[in-house]
């Protein structure tokens, strides 16, 4: 494990890192996720073994501090990862990222182009939603205030959370959490999207086929993000669909 100081009141990021050559990987874990619980097995394939690799688990989340003064915004996720990156000396990384971990990234390239030189981003956000109670997800935490969720409202999410994710979810600063999906919710101005298709990198975009085309997966392939379609998985690709993640991320990376 390794961490860096990320604000001004000593918060850290920590991550696990596994040593390599070759361009720095940095992974990111969705909301209410850890990095190494949905990371571990992609990340020591075969495929895609020997780089130097960090499973970076976002601040509110996993091994990573938990401060209460700080908003969780995708910007002030971003910022604060920026500063765990520089502190890795990581620069020109390969960023994988799934769900709010691809939103976080895609601030991250847009305003750090240094940190990143290839994007691949698995079911990530790209759009702002609006909150709903009930819903799955960040549109079913932002639903609640942020009294609201402290005061029982996590327990309702918990109930119909899915056992592996609540596994990690727990271990997820309620605050953090909370603020987390509205950040996501709310998304950023400009876009996710129109961030993405604006960066001058290599992007790669996984999806599952059992979903359908992503909305305006034309106009992404026009700005030259390269959308594929993964059979038999779910919102967890690399979970999921284990082998096809791995020889998809090595196709992309190699390309």
């Amino acid at each position: 494990m390794r961490d860096a100081v990320v604000t001004a009141a000593g918060d850290r990021i920590r991550w696990v890192e596994l040593p390599g050559s070759d361009a720095p990987r940095v992974y990111l874990h969705g909301l209410g996720a850890t990095a190494a619980a949905y990371f571990a097995e992609a990340a020591t394939h075969p495929l895609v073994a020997g780089h130097r690799t960090l499973l970076v688990d976002l601040l509110g989340h996993g091994l990573s501090d938990r401060p209460h003064d700080f908003d969780y915004s995708l910007e002030s996720h971003a910022g604060a990862l920026a500063a765990a990156l520089a502190g890795a000396g990581v620069t020109g990384a390969e960023v994988i990222a799934h769900s709010m971990g691809g939103a976080v990234a895609i601030v991250l390239a847009d305003r750090h182009p240094e940190l990143v030189s290839r994007l691949m981003l698995i079911d990530a956000n790209l759009d702002p939603v609006e909150p709903a109670r009930g819903a799955l997800g960040s549109a079913g935490i932002a639903a609640y205030s942020e009294a609201e969720f402290a005061d029982g409202g996590w327990e309702e999410v918990r109930d119909r959370t899915g056992a592996f994710w609540w596994a990690t979810m727990r271990l997820t600063d309620r605050t953090a959490l909370h603020r987390s999906a509205a950040g996501l919710a709310r998304g950023t101005v400009p876009t996710m999207r129109e961030l993405l298709v604006r960066l001058d990198i290599p992007r790669t975009f996984l999806r599952p086929e059992a979903d359908g085309p992503l909305p305006g997966e034309d106009g992404l392939r026009e700005a030259g993000v390269s959308v594929v379609a993964v059979a038999d998985c779910g919102h967890n690709v690399m979970l999921d669909a284990p082998e096809a993640f791995a020889s998809l991320v090595a196709a992309a990376l190699a390309a």
